[in-house]
């Protein structure tokens, strides 16, 4: 498994020849392709999940644009540990995609992809949210939003509890 930098980044990343696809890049995240690629003969259940930018933020409307940022040479290793949290929590999962992006995104643009087949729905979706929340909780990736009244800084983890990897700011993270 091996996510190419963001100032590497192939135009879109493409599919694995193994069961799982980690990727950072910097161009529109391929939705429909890793909805089609984790689908496997054996896994009956899939579940995709794409978080998307939107129009407002807690306590802020007017929101216009986003811009995402990551410690790029930690970002690996986080998504490689959570992808092996999710196979030995449910063991039964056949494919997995996490695909994150960064750099100036839209509202509406898709920020953050992950994608599971499983046997049966019930372990697709405890893996696809375990996924989607182990991301959040410790890649270091940052976002800065712009809305009508200003722009700030913060982390992609607003739901989850602060962990080792917390830093106000990609400023904060020194290489």
């Amino acid at each position: 498994m091996s996510i190419p930098p963001v100032a590497a980044v192939a135009p879109e990343p493409s599919a694995p020849e193994g069961d799982t696809w980690l990727g950072l890049t910097d161009v529109a995240l391929p939705t429909e392709a890793a909805q089609q690629w984790v689908v496997r003969p054996d896994c009956g259940g899939v579940v995709v999940f794409v978080g998307t930018v939107r129009d407002h933020a807690e306590g802020r409307t007017g929101v216009t644009h986003l811009e995402y940022e990551a410690y790029e040479e930690q970002v690996e290793p986080v998504l490689e540990r959570v992808a092996d949290q999710v196979r030995h929590t449910h063991p039964g999962v056949g494919r997995l995609a996490i695909l994150h992006r960064v750099g100036p995104l839209a509202v509406t643009d898709a920020a953050v992809v992950v994608a599971v087949a499983a046997p049966h729905r019930d372990e697709a979706f405890a893996a696809a949210r375990l996924a989607i929340d182990e991301v959040k909780a410790s890649a270091p990736i940052w976002k800065r939003e712009h809305w009508d009244g200003g722009v700030d800084w913060g982390r992609c983890d607003h739901d989850a509890p602060r962990g080792a990897a917390d830093a106000a700011t990609p400023a904060e993270v020194t290489t």
